[in-house]
């Protein structure tokens, strides 16, 4: 009994995560008790959990990781100053003449949404109280308008920037440094957040593009399923669809192009991005819109100018244009605090930030207790002979490298059932990933092709977060067997799109490489 205490620990941790107990304290809860147990049978070291607060440390000192309140907080913004029902509302009117064509603005608006917020819980919830009647009253079967919202919604977690590929980098780079430690290298090369977004770029536009072949084709095959809308919804202006689609876009560009183009690191490009759904939620209110706008054109005006001519004034050495250029810089950014400013006053106003920073609290202190206590519970689990037991088990598995991953996906998969991405990321991924890595797995593929597989946990039943998302936003006609049937096809899609990343690898690593 003794010599399985870590196998017995992780059947503890899965029955005290589906007691409904809450997470982080189940996962400190269940590494405490088999701490003790260990050391009382004599197979532990208690002064392991010693390295605990160095833990902590790292944990708050990580520069990665404070990417994600602010990523959090852009997409709360553009969810509560209603940005996203605008775009949605927009693009159904736009596609919904054609066969299909709600289900296609849907994934489109999913996409947008998943590049401008990367929340899945916020577009799954805005898509289910706004699409999904439009649907149902356009004759839409409820199983097929179910399945395109959740599966729309998901996106958030593989296109950029995404929360899940913040933690990923994070885990990977680690399990990366530590094969390296393992071969005999101790000048070890790091990943970064940058490389992973640009990585997932592509793979997330082919789940896109697979969603929408799939959505077109059963409309020509099964025209009932998904007939057009009605006649009479009045097609959007191009005024309309321009201020719909034109913000979110030039969001997008800036916060990843400053990351893939090298000009700001993930959290500052975070920032980036907070601040210009500040400004676009400011815009939207309506009052000293025309300064907020001139402030927006200002900072970007700013950003470019200051990256092509660079001016240290502090220099003794400057010429007049360079004075010149830093009063012009200076000017620029005062008239942006001043759009700042209004844009904040407008939310505070309407108290829209308010919700906001509530939403990115809650979020925030979920995603980092539960990364805190994975790390007291990958401490035991280590101590216990778990890691030895799981490097041991996967380098002897038959097939070699790729039987070895095909059971880690598995797994995942399995364990996406009842687990939620962050838990499987902090407490599963750690423990097998320096393995695969030894065994040869490119570590930017290989945690690609994890993410889409972590990004389908959130369609699978029983307990797939998008299901439960769209249960309580979803009209009563709407039951659980019709969101259940009707996410099946697309956990169909996401396996292919595994197979497509697993057989052309270069899908997810070419970018990265042109790049970095």
């Amino acid at each position: 009994m003794t010599a399985n205490l870590d196998l017995l620990m992780f059947a503890a941790l899965i029955v005290a995560i589906m007691s409904g107990f809450p997470v982080a304290f189940s996962i400190s809860g269940v590494a405490v008790l088999f701490a003790y147990l260990g050391w009382v049978a004599g197979v532990m070291d208690i002064t392991l959990l010693g390295a605990f607060g160095q833990r902590v440390f790292g944990l708050i000192s990580n520069q990665v990781l404070i990417a994600i309140p602010l990523f959090v907080l852009m997409g709360a913004l553009l969810e509560k100053s209603r940005i996203a029902e605008e775009l949605l509302d927009t693009m159904g009117r736009a596609f919904g003449q054609l066969r299909g064509g709600l289900g296609i603005s849907v994934v489109l608006v999913g996409a947008l949404l998943a590049a401008s917020t990367g929340i899945v819980g916020a577009t799954v919830v805005a898509m289910g109280m706004i699409a999904l009647p439009t649907m149902l009253r356009s004759g839409y079967d409820p199983r097929v308008a179910s399945g395109i919202v959740c599966t729309a919604g998901t996106l958030g977690q593989i296109i950029p920037p995404s929360t899940l590929l913040i933690i990923l980098a994070d885990v990977m780079s680690n399990a990366y440094q530590q094969a390296q430690y393992e071969q005999g290298k101790f000048s070890v090369e790091a990943l970064s957040v940058g490389q992973f977004f640009a990585a997932a770029l592509i793979p997330g536009l082919v789940l896109v593009s697979l969603y929408l072949i799939y959505v077109l084709a059963r409309g020509a095959l099964r025209p009932q399923d998904m007939p057009p809308a009605p006649a009479d919804m009045p097609l959007p202006t191009r005024a309309e669809v321009l201020g719909a689609i034109v913000p979110p876009v030039l969001l997008i560009f800036a916060v990843l192009g400053s990351i893939l183009g090298g000009l700001a690191t993930p959290t500052e490009a975070a920032a980036v991005g907070a601040i210009g759904a500040l400004l676009m939620s400011g815009a939207r209110l309506g009052r000293h819109r025309k300064t907020i706008v001139a402030a927006a054109v200002a900072l970007i005006l700013l950003a470019i100018a200051a990256g092509a001519f660079p001016v240290r004034l502090q220099r003794g050495d400057l010429g007049i244009a360079s004075y010149l250029a830093g009063g012009l810089y200076i000017a620029l950014a005062v008239l942006g605090a001043f759009g700042i400013l209004a844009a904040l006053r407008n939310v505070l106003g309407e108290r829209v930030i308010h919700d906001a920073v509530n939403s990115t609290m809650t979020m925030t202190a979920m995603i980092f207790a539960t990364i805190l206590a994975a790390g007291m519970f990958s401490l035991v689990f280590i101590g216990l002979g778990g890691e030895e037991r799981v490097a041991y088990w996967l380098a002897n598995l038959p097939g070699g490298a790729t039987g070895a991953l095909l059971v880690t996906m598995l797994i995942v998969f399995v364990m996406g059932f009842f687990l939620d991405f962050v838990e499987i990321s902090v407490i599963v991924l750690p423990l097998v990933t320096p393995t695969l890595i030894l065994l040869g797995h490119d570590p930017i593929w290989l945690g690609i092709i994890l993410a889409i597989n972590l990004q389908t946990s959130f369609l699978t039943p029983p307990f797939g977060f998008s299901l439960f998302y769209l249960r309580g936003a979803a009209p009563p006609e709407i039951t659980t067997g019709h969101i259940y049937q009707g996410v099946m096809p697309f956990i169909a899609l996401q396996a292919i799109g595994v197979a497509v990343v697993w057989f052309l690898p270069s899908l997810a690593t070419w970018l990265p490489s042109v790049i970095f």
